[in-house]
């Protein structure tokens, strides 16, 4: 719920007319007739002239009459309030902020560095200006422990050894964690009146101290995932090519002689090099 009242002053082009025809008349009062009744026409001018407001695009004032709240002006242009009136200005434009890399532990315990870019705006002047002390300081301060917040609730990456599978990480699964933190900064900031217009991750990485460890662990991982679909292809083609030489009649192989090509096929297509041919000057059983 919302206690911001917008109001439209008046127009501040007239009263300015009438304030320097009041200015104009004083002095020229004085000046050709020489009465000090006219001054009080020249001083009522320039009590006027405090009371000229002018908003730009994307911009607003909050009024105040002795510690009250009056409203706010958030139409473009020259405006004129009682100069009693207090003005308090708070821009409508977007911002970006681009937070500190923090070093947080995740789901799993692992120290990470991470940042977030947010992009927001006061939607809410009245919040904006009564509700929290310094709303800019508060978008600072509260995106910085909603990242923290965020970094717990999911792990950096998947590891299988770990036998943890999460459906969202940190690391691949973007668009959620976005969204994820988009949330919780609607949720936190809108005690002071802040509308969030984008939030994403701008840095994410291992701390220091275990950046080179988890390198290597990820690179072992991929190694053994590798290594898993090339032996799942070794064993198609050394079943195929048995099948084909059996089919075809070929050559006749007894189960010792199909448990050698089996070996010396999975050692060519599993190994790391390239296999050295050796050429056979004997017989079979040579």
């Amino acid at each position: 719920m919302t206690n911001e009242k917008i109001i439209v002053p008046m127009n501040g082009y007239i009263m300015l007319f009438i304030t320097l025809a009041a200015i104009a008349g004083g002095i020229a009062g004085i000046v050709a007739l020489r009465s000090p009744f006219m001054a009080v026409l020249l001083i009522v001018g320039f009590f006027m002239l405090p009371g000229f407001v002018m908003i730009n695009p994307n911009g607003s004032r909050v009024l105040l009459l002795f510690g009250k709240y009056v409203g706010t002006i958030k139409k473009n242009g020259l405006f004129w309030v009682n100069p009693f009136y207090s003005k308090k200005k708070i821009s409508l434009r977007a911002r970006n902020f681009d937070s500190e890399r923090l070093k947080v532990n995740d789901k799993l315990g692992n120290p990470v560095n991470i940042s977030t870019i947010l992009v927001w705006r006061v939607q809410d002047t009245h919040k904006a200006a009564f509700d929290v002390d310094n709303y800019e300081h508060f978008v600072r301060v509260q995106t910085d422990a909603a990242v923290r917040e965020l970094a717990s609730m999911y792990p950096y990456d998947n590891f299988a050894d770990e036998g943890l599978e999460e459906e969202i990480t940190l690391r691949s699964s973007t668009q959620e964690v976005n969204q994820a933190l988009e949330n919780e900064l609607t949720d936190r900031l809108a005690i002071a009146g802040i509308e969030v217009l984008e939030s994403r991750i701008g840095y994410l990485a291992y701390a220091n101290e275990i950046a080179s460890a988890m390198l290597k662990r990820q690179q072992a991982t991929a190694i053994v995932a590798a290594r898993h679909k090339i032996v799942e292809g070794a064993v198609s083609m050394v079943e195929m090519a048995l099948e084909e030489l059996s089919k075809k009649q070929v050559v006749e192989l007894d189960e010792e002689r199909k448990a050698a090509m089996v070996s010396n096929l999975m050692v060519i297509l599993c190994g790391d090099k390239d296999a050295a041919p050796v050429v056979n000057t004997g017989t079979l059983n040579t």
